[in-house]
């Protein structure tokens, strides 16, 4: 009997590239492919790639040089490696990947990881494949569904992929380049992955999507369905407790949606928003087609429907031509919503992107002096969002052991991390719980169906758990 190859996958970015990664895993399976933790065993090693990030390129081209040596090594012992790129960087700069990194094999982009087996074949039979054109036929047709065996393996909570692309064209961004424009997948198709997933014991869902809320899908009535029309879809199939979706435009969060957050009980109560900047003038400069003020409105409609609603929300400091007056205006918004998480970067220039070409770049100094009091607001947000449910009780979903023996780690609703003691049996359930402790990073708690041991006092901020 042969052994079975072995494939590494290593995935940068965001949830989506997760999926994707998943995906491929899945695809290949069927052709005796199985999943290694460790490059040095990898018959096949793919770099799942993101562009968002700052340095992308030259954080693969880095990899590339450390799996070139473990390539060379396997060779003098008679043992191939196949290698590939895959992902946004692959699609943006597929070319240049090949011509200045000869260990890869293979670079493909984000929408041609249905045809992996047959770039493999390509590669068997002597060929260098750069895949980066956007194809005509949909991946998500050709591509076979995890097995249940998989999807158990994979956990209790699962990302599904309901949209991909982007047609707003904000000026730092690739996304629309990388990704496509806005395709969003038939309602059918979704609930039949949804269902898999609960058939598999997955009791959380997030619907990704790089504008997930621009989603208009084809539905089985033959109508275009928003996002909040899918969404009461899915909160229909029993096993599924949670659902959530992530990311937002603001320009699509539409009546409907805010009004699914208010009636579904499965829709949990925490909303990714990004909205970048709080000046008007770099809201225009980045194509951000809306202003400050329309932003707090929305936030001001969204909690007024969902008042236990926590906000997160993206922020990029440093973009060409901010000033002090606009980065004062980006604090200031930042107070007024009161976040309780959020993600901020610095600006870095995205090749052939329009912000890019900007003259007025700001100095790196500047840049990384305005970071760190943002992320200073941040954080203390953060810190009182999560000190404001210190003795509260909720509901949380149990996903995995913790990291002592008897106890259980899961999420809250607000997508706080919560350890507390508790049998293995209790796995996949949700329990209601009291927090008795905040943590910088999570929160502790104590099941309220169990007796709490007497000598564990309330406690407010302390060390990381």
């Amino acid at each position: 009997m042969n052994e079975p190859k072995k494939v590494f996958v290593k995935t940068w970015g965001c949830q989506m590239n997760v999926y994707d990664s998943d995906r491929m895993t899945d695809t290949l399976a069927p052709g005796g492919w199985e999943e290694t933790s460790t490059v040095e065993d990898a018959d096949l090693v793919i770099l799942n790639t993101c562009h968002i990030r700052e340095k992308a390129a030259e954080k693969v081209f880095s990899e590339l040089g450390r799996i070139r040596r473990v390539k060379e090594a396997r060779a003098l012992r008679g043992e191939t490696m196949v290698v590939g790129v895959a992902g946004c960087v692959a699609q943006a700069e597929g070319v240049e990947i090949a011509r200045r990194a000869p260990v890869v094999d293979m670079v493909f982009g984000p929408q041609s990881y249905h045809r992996l087996p047959d770039l493999i074949d390509r590669v068997a039979a002597g060929a260098r494949v750069v895949e980066t054109e956007f194809p005509v036929e949909d991946k998500f047709d050709h591509l076979a569904p995890a097995s249940r065996e998989r999807t158990v393996a994979r956990g209790l909570t699962a990302f599904l992929t309901v949209q991909e692309g982007c047609d707003k064209f904000c000026t730092f961004c690739v996304v629309p380049y990388t990704r496509g424009s806005e395709t969003s997948r038939p309602v059918d198709r979704i609930v039949a992955e949804a269902e898999r997933l609960a058939d598999a014991g997955v009791r959380e869902v997030t619907l990704l999507g790089q504008n997930v809320n621009a989603y208009h899908g084809p539905g089985p009535d033959g109508a275009a369905w928003s996002l909040a029309r899918l969404l009461r879809r899915l909160a229909e199939i029993p096993v599924l407790a949670r659902l959530r979706y992530t990311t937002s435009h603001p320009r699509d969060m539409g009546d409907d949606l805010i009004e699914a957050h208010r009636d579904l009980p499965a829709l949990m109560p925490y909303l990714h928003l990004p909205v970048q900047s709080g000046s008007d003038r770099i809201l225009a400069a980045m194509n951000r087609r809306h202003r400050r003020d329309d932003y707090l409105r929305l936030v001001e409609r969204i909690r007024a429907a969902r008042p236990d609603i926590a906000l997160s929300g993206d922020f990029i400091v440093g973009f060409p031509g901010e000033t002090e007056a606009d980065f004062a205006a980006t604090l200031e918004l930042i107070e007024a919503v009161g976040y309780g998480s959020a993600f901020s970067f610095k600006y870095s220039p995205r090749p052939g992107t329009p912000a890019a070409a900007e003259a007025d770049q700001i100095a790196e100094s500047v840049k990384v002096e305005r970071l760190a009091r943002l992320q200073a607001l941040i954080d203390r947000q953060t810190r009182d969002f999560n000190l404001s449910r210190l003795g509260m009780t909720m509901d949380v979903l149990l996903e995995k052991p913790g990291r002592r023996p008897g106890q259980l780690a899961g999420r809250s609703p607000w997508l706080q991390a919560v350890h507390l003691d508790a049998p293995v049996d209790l796995l996949g359930t949700i329990v209601p719980v009291r927090i008795d402790a905040v943590m910088t990073y999570s929160l502790s708690a104590v099941r309220l169906d169990a007796p709490a041991p007497s000598s564990r006092p309330v406690a407010a901020l302390g060390g990381v758990r």
